[in-house]
C-alpha cells in the first residue's frame, strides 16, 4: 500500500497568451477549478496506475475541501487520514501559456496544519510505501520519516518545490525524486559540488546518502542512480497541451511501480511514459493516465538498462 503524506489544493487554472512577467498583467478568457496539490496529485496518479493508496493531509471546512476529498474517494484513494483544519483549503493559481508551460503560486492554507502525529503506527508497516513532498511543514515530513524508518517502511521523498533537506533525513530515505533544479538545491545544501550535470549530481547524492536518486529531465526523460549503477529512460514523444502535474504523475506512478515490486528499469519506464501522457490535456489530474493507457504506450519508450 502507498501512504501519501502531503498537500491537497484546489487549482485555479488560467489559459493565457503568455505567462506574466513581474509587474505585467495578462488577460485570459476564463479559468477552471481542478483538484491538485502535490500530495493529492501523486495519490491519484498512483491509484490510476493500479496501486492501493491512502492519503494523509488536511483540508478546510469549505466547499473546496469537500470537493477534494470527494474526488479522492471517487479515484479509489482512502481519505480516513485527511483531517479538517481551522485554516481554509489550500489553493494554487496556475497560468498556462500556449506551449503548455506554466507558472504557479500556492497559498498553503490547511496544508500547514498537517501533523505527522496524525498518522497512526498501524499505517506504517514493512508493506507500506510512504510518499512525501515539500508542500507541508518540513519538520512534519522529517518526524514521520524517522518513525517510518524505524518500522521498516519504504520511503520516497519528492523534493518539490525545491527546499533544503537535512542530511539525517536523506540518510533515512530509500528514494529521492527531484528535477534538475531541485537536485542542485539539495546538493548545495549538503555542500556537494558538481559541474551541474544531472548525472554527476545524482551520483553524488546517491553516494552521500546511500539512496536511490531519481532525476526527471522533462522532455529528455529521466535518470536514476542506485547502488552505483546509472539508469536512463527516454521520454515518450507527445504534443504537450499543459505540463501541470507531469512531475507529480511521474512520482506517483514511480511509487506505484516500487510498491508493486517492479524492477527499477520498468518502474522508470512506466513513470516516464505516464508523465508524458499527462501533458496531453489540461489540469494536473484530468489527463493523468490509467494503467491500461500506460501499458498501451510502453512500446514508445525502450526499457532502460543499468550502466556503470
Amino acid at each position: 500500500m502507498i501512504l501519501v503524506f502531503g498537500s491537497l489544493n484546489m487549482d485555479l487554472v488560467l489559459a493565457a497568451a503568455a505567462i506574466p512577467r513581474p509587474g505585467e498583467t495578462v488577460i485570459g478568457e476564463g479559468y477552471r477549478t481542478l483538484p491538485g496539490g502535490k500530495g493529492d496529485n501523486q495519490a491519484v496518479a498512483a491509484a490510476r496506475a493500479g496501486a492501493q493508496v491512502a492519503m494523509a493531509g488536511a483540508v478546510g471546512d469549505d466547499a473546496f475541501g469537500r470537493a477534494l476529498t470527494g474526488n479522492l474517494r471517487r479515484e479509489g484513494v482512502a481519505t480516513d487520514l485527511v483531517a479538517t483544519a481551522d485554516r481554509p483549503t489550500g489553493i494554487a493559481m496556475i497560468t498556462v501559456d500556449p506551449a503548455g508551460e506554466n507558472a504557479i503560486s500556492v497559498a498553503a492554507g490547511a496544508n500547514l496544519s498537517i501533523a505527522a502525529s496524525a498518522v497512526p503506527d498501524a499505517a506504517l508497516t514493512p508493506e507500506t510505501t510512504l510518499l512525501m513532498q515539500m508542500e507541508v511543514r518540513p519538520a512534519e515530513n522529517w518526524a514521520l520519516l524517522e518513525r517510518a524508518r524505524g518500522r521498516g517502511v519504504r520511503t520516497v521523498l519528492n523534493v518539490a518545490p525545491a527546499a533544503p533537506v537535512p542530511a539525517e533525513a536523506l540518510e533515512a530515505l530509500d528514494v529521492l525524486v527531484v528535477n534538475q533544479h531541485e537536485a542542485a538545491a539539495v546538493a548545495r545544501h549538503l555542500g556537494l559540488t558538481s559541474d551541474g550535470a544531472a548525472e554527476e549530481t545524482a551520483r553524488a547524492l546517491a553516494a552521500r546518502a546511500g539512496l536511490t536518486c531519481v532525476v526527471t529531465l522533462g522532455g529528455d526523460g529521466a535518470l536514476a542512480v542506485a547502488d552505483g549503477a546509472l539508469w536512463r529512460v527516454a521520454a515518450l514523444a507527445v504534443e504537450p497541451v499543459d505540463t501541470t502535474g507531469a512531475g507529480d504523475t511521474f512520482t506517483g506512478v514511480f511509487a506505484a511501480g516500487l510498491d508493486a515490486g517492479l524492477g527499477l528499469g520498468e518502474t522508470l519506464r512506466r513513470a516516464s511514459v505516464a508523465a508524458a501522457l499527462a501533458c496531453r490535456g489540461w489540469g494536473a489530474q484530468d489527463s493523468m493516465p490509467r494503467a491500461a493507457d500506460i501499458d498501451a504506450a510502453l512500446d514508445g519508450v525502450p526499457l532502460p538498462q543499468a550502466a556503470a
